[in-house]
């Protein structure tokens, strides 16, 4: 089909071509997770941009009668306090850049186009401290670097803006030659991936298609078809599926208790077992008796709860997010009560355990987050606002959370809003064990940065693929130690990886090691792991204490 050339595009088809651009993530969005370099549980930068665009989308779909202004504002202004992820943030930049120019036009055409593109690379270079190429950064400036050509060659958005693309898909597929890392994994950048899918959704939207990127409805139709009168025969309500990674082969007459087992809490059962896993399928009231029996021969992976019962699942989700809610208005009515003082704390955390250790060493707000959920800037700017203090600490705690605090940080008016880069729990903890009242806050600003320098941290969790990593040949269900930097163990053997990893960590300057076991860990493994820590080196200090962060069985730091 021969299309006509578009010569300019006022603001109804703009905003039509960013909302069609942000459903195009959205519907891609676990895609581009799975993108993630290290084979970890937990990719989420497609995740992190989709939440990013979808908080600008929800301001310009509100927009009753857009133009270039309003929809510049809405997507300027709802990216930058929905930015999540280092790829969030970088994204939101971008908009940040581009909507600049184009909301001094009343139409976009190609030189504006053109100009918008070099001034949101423009914008999101400048944001960051240390930009890194082969990243979504690259891909934004190979293209801006033609649109800059082709605005010399041609007045015709749509060959433009196809060819822009052309050229950020070609820029894309060259990232792994620009970070050893993409090569290694075998993957591009997972954020670059993001951009374009972003862009091919504004082409879309551009050349007249009609698409309905929201695939996952379709997935979900049927069950809201269950009746009232099928729910009532519905004997066992959960679906229950996961992948057992075994510890050891099962024997036939193992596999028979197992699956005697499932038998006497559910059925529909089904149990494929080989050497290495077990797939189970079983329709049982109590998905958690399952679990536990499954968690005897291994570790779990893959595992899908689906309520059959749908309105009681409703019904189970709206009072969880009540007890959410209420729980939520509780914390901030605390830390809003709190007697002023001068300096004041936040820190992120994921797992009741490692909350209560910021509590008890003062952090005056929680933020629930972390590698699996990255909060937002507008998330850290609202908790900034509830803490009674004219300096508020923020420790992100995570590496991917840092440029959502400085974003924050910016845009904090009435508090000085400090954030100390620390990239793990660990460095968070030892953050803030070296802040000392006596001293100013931009003493202890400097103090608690260098400190957190001295900080060896090692987390261990599991590989959801095949890869290679620094010639380390990893399989899907391996346990993975992965330290600051890369991964230093791998194996089948969860305390054997461990103890590799740690070992790792340990030089003649170490004092002291502390454990922190996640949900699916127990006590037992952990202090056994101490244990045999302190075998070997009996000049150390080991301390095991509870931190219940899901993903990872063990979050270890060496000081």
């Amino acid at each position: 089909m021969e299309v006509n050339s578009i010569n300019s595009i006022n603001a109804a088809v703009l905003a039509k071509m960013f909302l069609n651009g942000a459903k195009n993530l959205e519907s891609k969005k676990e895609w581009i997770n799975e993108l993630n370099v290290f084979p970890v549980p937990d990719g989420d930068t497609g995740t992190n941009m989709t939440m990013t665009i979808m908080s600008a989308a929800k301001e310009v779909s509100a927009i009753e009668n857009p133009d270039m202004a309003s929809i510049a504002k809405a997507v300027s202004s709802g990216s930058l306090r929905g930015a999540r992820g280092n790829s969030g943030v970088i994204l939101s930049q971008l908009f940040r850049g581009f909507t600049k120019v184009i909301g001094k036009e009343q139409e976009v055409t190609v030189p504006v186009l053109c100009a918008a593109f070099q001034k949101a690379v423009e914008t999101a270079y400048k944001a960051v401290m240390k930009p890194k190429e082969g990243t979504i950064l690259t891909v934004a400036r190979g293209a801006a670097d033609k649109a800059a050509e082709l605005a010399e060659e041609t007045d015709d958005l749509v060959y433009f803006l196809d060819e822009v693309i052309k050229e950020a898909e070609l820029v894309l597929k060259k990232t792994p030659d620009m970070l050893p890392v993409l090569k290694q994994a075998g993957v591009v950048d997972s954020g670059g991936q993001g951009l374009v899918v972003i862009l091919q959704g504004t082409l879309d939207a551009l050349l007249g298609k009609e698409i309905d990127y929201t695939i996952q409805a379709d997935s979900s139709a049927a069950v809201r078809k269950i009746t009232k009168e099928t729910e009532e025969e519905i004997k066992f309500g959960y679906c229950t599926e996961f992948i057992i990674v075994l510890n050891k082969p099962l024997t036939d007459d193992g596999e028979h208790r197992y699956k005697a087992f499932l038998e006497s809490i559910g059925d529909s059962i089904v149990v494929v077992a080989d050497d290495e896993i077990v797939k189970t399928h079983v329709h049982t009231n109590d998905p958690g008796l399952a679990i536990q029996e499954a968690l005897k021969h291994g570790s779990l992976s893959k595992i899908k709860i689906d309520n059959m019962r749908e309105e009681h699942q409703e019904r189970l989700i709206k009072d969880a997010q009540k007890l959410a809610a209420k729980q939520q208005k509780q914390k901030e009515e605390e830390a809003e009560h709190a007697p002023h003082k001068d300096i004041g704390f936040i820190a992120v955390s994921a797992g009741d355990g490692l909350s209560e250790v910021f509590k008890g060493l003062g952090a005056d707000y929680m933020i629930e987050g972390g590698q699996t959920m990255n909060p937002s800037t507008e998330d850290i700017l609202n908790a900034v606002n509830k803490v009674n203090a004219d300096h508020v600490f923020v420790l992100p705690n995570n590496k991917n959370i840092i440029l959502a605090a400085n974003q924050a940080a910016a845009l904090s008016e009435d508090k000085k809003v400090h954030v100390i880069p620390t990239k793990t729990i660990p460095q968070g903890i030892t953050a803030l064990i070296n802040f000392i009242p006596e001293q100013t806050a931009q003493e202890n600003e400097t103090r608690m940065t260098q400190e957190i320098q001295n900080v060896k941290t090692g987390q261990v969790t599991y590989a959801v693929r095949d890869t290679v990593i620094d010639d380390k040949e990893i399989r899907q269900g391996d346990y993975m130690g992965i330290g600051d930097k890369t991964i230093l163990s791998a194996g089948r053997d969860l305390e054997a990886v461990t103890l590799e990893m740690t070992e790792s960590m340990i030089d003649d300057d170490s004092a002291i090691v502390s454990i922190y076991y996640g949900e699916e860990a127990s006590k037992e493994g952990a202090d056994a792991i101490a244990e045999k820590i302190l075998e070997k080196h009996g000049d150390l200090e080991a301390e095991v204490q509870y931190g219940g962060q899901p993903i990872y069985y063990y979050l270890l730091s060496v000081e």
